[in-house]
Formats: C-alpha cells, sequence, structure tokens
C-alpha cells in the first residue's frame, strides 16, 4: 500500500557560510494511510520545516517529497484539495468574521459533502469548541484563532490533516475537545501528521511517533515498539541488598542505580529504584526476589522519558553532541 506521506533524504539549510543553520540533515519519514503519525521533539529540532517543505511553502536543498505516490511540489494544486493544515500560529483577515473565513476556506477547497451535511457538520465543531463565528479576526484571542483552523480542518473532508502545533493557545478543556475530535477522525480512516512537543497528547491519541533530533529522525515506531527499545524502570522495598546488585549484568553504568536507606519508621530496609534492560528484567526480579521483597512495581517508560533519552546522554553534554556532529558534517 502506498505511503500517504514519504519523504527521503531532506535536507534544507538557512543562511551561508560560518552563519549558515542545517534545519534538517537528511530526514526520512513515511506515513501510512489511515495512521495518525505524531513528529515529536522541541522548538528548532526541525518540525516546523519539515511540514512547510511537505506543503511546498518551501524547496528543500536536497531529498526527495511525495504525497499520496506523487510529486509534492508538481503535483501541489491537485494534492492540496485532498489535505488540510493548521499552522501552529493562526493569522486571520482582521475584519472578516470567523464564519467568513471558515466559508470562504469551504468554497475555495469545493463542496465534497451536500450542504445539509457540511452544515450540520460546521455547527456541531463551533458547539464542541466554544467558538463565536460572528466575532471578527481582529476581536479573537490566540486561542480563538486557533479553534477557527481546527474547525476549518475537522470540518472538511480532507484524506489528510497536517497540523503543527494544533493546541497552541487552547485551554485543557479545549484540548481535550480536540483530541477527542482526532480520535473521532482516526476512526474514519483519516490520516493525520502531528506535530507537537506535548508528551500526553501524542501518547493518548497517536499511532507511531517519530523522535526528531537535529534536522534527523532519531527514533520511529510505535509506542510499544520504542518502550521496547529502550530500559525498564522498576522500585522495589526489600529487607537487605542484594549482594552484589550495583554490579547488575543489567545496568548501564551506577546513574542507572539509586538505593535509599529505610529508617525504623518505614520498618527498615531499602529501597532501589532502577532501570534496567529489558532482556535482564526476569534475572533482575530473581536477584531481588532473594532478599525478602515487601513491595515491588515496574513500568515502561512514558513518551517523556523516551523523548528525553535523546536530549540528556548522562555521559555526554548537548554541546559535546553538536560539537561532535559538526565535526561529522566537516569529515564528510
Amino acid at each position: 500500500m502506498t505511503d500517504v506521506i514519504s519523504l527521503t533524504g531532506l535536507v534544507k539549510t538557512f543562511g551561508r557560510g560560518s552563519a549558515a543553520t542545517r534545519a534538517l540533515d537528511g530526514l526520512d519519514l513515511s506515513v501510512a494511510p489511515g495512521e495518525v503519525h505524531a513528529l515529536l521533539g522541541p522548538n528548532g529540532a526541525g518540525k516546523s520545516t519539515t511540514l512547510r517543505i511537505l506543503l511546498s511553502l518551501l524547496r528543500p536543498d536536497a531529498g526527495e517529497v511525495r504525497l499520496f505516490g506523487r510529486d509534492a511540489r508538481r503535483d501541489a494544486v491537485a494534492l492540496h484539495r485532498r489535505l488540510a493544515y493548521v499552522p501552529g500560529d493562526v493569522a486571520l483577515w482582521p475584519d472578516l468574521s470567523g464564519g467568513q473565513v471558515l466559508a470562504m476556506l469551504a468554497k475555495l477547497r469545493g463542496r465534497t459533502i451536500d450542504a445539509d451535511r457540511a452544515a450540520k457538520r460546521m455547527a456541531e465543531l463551533l458547539e464542541r469548541f466554544d467558538l463565536d463565528p460572528g466575532k471578527k479576526g481582529r476581536a479573537y484571542s490566540k486561542g480563538n484563532r486557533q479553534k477557527v483552523m481546527l474547525v476549518a480542518a475537522f470540518a472538511s473532508e480532507a484524506e489528510l490533516l497536517v497540523l503543527d502545533e494544533p493546541t497552541t493557545g487552547l485551554d485543557p478543556l479545549m484540548e481535550a475537545e480536540f483530541r477527542a475530535c482526532l480520535r473521532q477522525e482516526k476512526a474514519r480512516g483519516r490520516t493525520v501528521l502531528l506535530s507537537s512537543h506535548i508528551l500526553s497528547e501524542v501518547e493518548e491519541v497517536c499511532d507511531r511517533v517519530s523522535i526528531v533530533r537535529r534536522g534527523r529522525v532519531a527514533e520511529s515506531g510505535t509506542l510499544a515498539e520504542l518502550r521496547h527499545l529502550t530500559r525498564t524502570l522498576v522500585s522495589a522495598e526489600l529487607q537487605r541488598l542484594p549482594e552484589g546488585f550495583e554490579d547488575f549484568a543489567g545496568f548501564d553504568g551506577p546513574h542507572q542505580v539509586q538505593v535509599t536507606e529505610l529508617g525504623a519508621a518505614a520498618g527498615g530496609g531499602v529501597r532501589v529504584e532502577c532501570s534496567v534492560d529489558t532482556e535482564h528484567l526476569s534475572a533482575l526480579m530473581v536477584l531481588l526476589g532473594t532478599q525478602g521483597v515487601r513491595s515491588m512495581t515496574s513500568r515502561p517508560p512514558t513518551l517523556e522519558e523516551l523523548f528525553l533519552r535523546h536530549y540528556a546522554d548522562p555521559g555526554r553534554g548537548l554541546a559535546e553532541d553538536d560539537a561532535a556532529r559538526e565535526s561529522e558534517t566537516t569529515a564528510a
């Protein structure tokens, strides 16, 4: 089955000479039909640049961009009829009302459903997002401007939704409504590419995640697959610490282990907190079980912990990582 989105080897540099900034450095990304795919990374990671190239708003220095199996730039006009885009910072025409903006965007897209159904859908979304369509663009807050574009996107029959930090400016209730709408669109089979740094949002609604670091996809997969590639977090209270515990093979250095002596009020003993390779988890359970376990919990890492894995290497600072990457680029 042809991917809805296929990005291969994207490179984009802004500026020249020593002041040049490489925003994308060989980024690869694929999104399958009916998938909600998150592009996750902090500001400056290259997420928005990727989406602007996808939409032909920027031209890449190198690489290939395909939408629905077609060249995204050459066939942009036809392809854009099949997608809806919500930017992270929405600007509206100041003298047009929200309703007029929505009507104009719908007219530009072209009607794909009957008028009664379209009107019902629009009314439902206006109510769900608590948006007054009679106000002028200049009177809208940042959050309400965002709502206008979200309503326009969800009201469309676009096959692909491209959402760049779409909940910027929304309050928690509206964020929850956005996630509910996204789940409904997913159930309808629509494809979504969601750029975000809100980890809880991604964890709740996305099928797959691509972690972007310094212009490249550092890791990509389902949450279950990503968690399998990382470490399990274990916390236990024991009567005593097993002999040689800190040298256990599944630990990656002393920073992975924390041991706390418990006072008499807590019944004495020790509390251990550690992260362990998945393949060594069973052996760790056996080792801890020999020392009078009072309580034990183990859990997979959260998406936040997976994300920080790529941005907080205990043995290497980010400045060192940047220097090494610059050296690699120069050598190449």
